[in-house]
């Protein structure tokens, strides 16, 4: 089986989707992951075959103006759907004619796509083969489906295409299932296991147990800082805790000069995978961002989470409505109300164990690999 993974020009995106792709390869499938020329970098990171297809889009632009609105304060209740929308389909645009291409010369089977790049389900359309949406975190999409086909229309037309199945054959879910939204196809529930992308193994952290403080995981991921310095509150965070919890900083080193000064006993560790880190740790504040998010839960980790863009709101909406978190208003960066939200956070440990406990009962890669290996097969018949 040939099965193309295929996301658009940002990390985290690509980083959801690398466990599957390797369990396909480790039961001898071959695997391509095609993307915008500007990410074929980091897939090379990952050990995957990578091609690149189509040409870059500043998506940056868009995400500031989501978060910087003229009419609102910075990441106060930013309202982007059709600003989204539009980008995604810019980004089809510029993608999916040599996805097509490129899937037909290497006599693609199957087209694996996470939900935002919808040059995938287009070219699964164009190659008449199955298509399958890979999540990331909760379903942003699975209800917009009006409005993404009205925006690829132009697309489709100059692909000879009647129309588009973005539903797909069926979803992949790393999502705890109460968490998430009804899918638009056949769910295909995935265990969760972190790729934080490539990093070095973190030196042990430091003691202090006799304290009596809990040791805080603090980290904006890889996006908030991308769009703009301003969205980047992990130093602020940690000013506001220092007293109350021992605080590890999860930074890249780009970010370390954006944390300005920090307490005296707070420790920052540079570019290490994240699941790594959080063993010896006893909650993680953030921004929201999937990943971050279901790496924590794996641990059992409950979060304070203060969101920045509007899928971080959704992913932290959804934590603090299972009790395995508290969600602050976006953009929050009060240090007292930060520092009064820690004790709240605590104490829904065990809630956020209750999921760690889901996430692990679920298929494993390789298992869900058999299940797509299926699926083709009864597309064949």
């Amino acid at each position: 089986m040939r099965v193309i993974f295929t996301t658009w020009a940002w990390p985290s995106h690509l980083y959801a989707m690398v466990p599957l792709a390797w369990a396909l390869r480790a039961a001898g499938h071959e695997v391509l992951v095609a993307t915008q020329p500007e990410l074929l970098e980091t897939v090379r990171h990952t050990g995957l075959p990578a091609a690149a297809v189509g040409r870059d889009v500043d998506a940056l632009a868009a995400f500031h103006a989501i978060a910087f609105p003229p009419s609102a304060p910075p990441g106060k209740g930013a309202r982007g759907g059709p600003r989204v929308v539009g980008l995604f389909a810019a980004i089809a645009e510029a993608m999916a004619p040599e996805l097509v291409a490129l899937g037909r010369g290497w006599r693609a089977d199957l087209i694996v796509s996470e939900p935002t790049c919808l040059a995938g389900p287009v070219a699964a359309a164009a190659l008449g083969v199955p298509h399958v949406r890979h999540l990331f975190g909760t379903d942003l999409l699975g209800n917009a489906g009006p409005f993404l086909h009205q925006a690829l229309g132009p697309l489709c037309d100059r692909l000879g295409l009647p129309g588009v199945d973005l539903a797909g054959a069926a979803t992949v879910d790393p999502w705890p299932s109460g968490l998430q939204a009804p899918a638009p196809s056949r769910r295909i529930p995935l265990r969760y296991v972190p790729f934080n992308g490539p990093g070095r193994l973190p030196r042990p952290l430091p003691g202090g147990e006799g304290s009596g403080l809990p040791r805080v995981c603090v980290t904006w991921g890889t996006t908030p800082a991308r769009v703009d310095k301003r969205l980047f509150l992990a130093g602020r965070v940690a000013r506001a805790l220092a007293g109350r919890a021992r605080v590890v900083l999860a930074v890249t080193a780009e970010q370390r000069s954006l944390l300005g000064e920090l307490p005296p006993d707070a420790y920052v560790v540079e570019s290490a995978p994240l699941h790594l880190l959080l063993p010896r740790c006893a909650a993680v504040v953030c921004h929201g961002g999937a990943g971050t998010v279901l790496t924590a839960l794996a641990q059992g980790l409950p979060l304070l989470l203060i969101p920045c863009l509007p899928d971080h709101v959704r992913h932290s909406a959804a934590v603090a409505g299972a009790g395995a978190g508290v969600a602050l208003p976006a953009g929050t960066g009060d240090p007292e109300v930060i520092a009064a939200a820690l004790p709240d956070v605590l104490a829904c440990g065990a809630a956020a164990d209750g999921l760690r406990a889901e996430l692990a009962a679920r298929p494993s890669p390789a298992a869900v690999a058999r299940e797509l290996e299926t699926l083709v097969q009864l597309a064949d018949r």
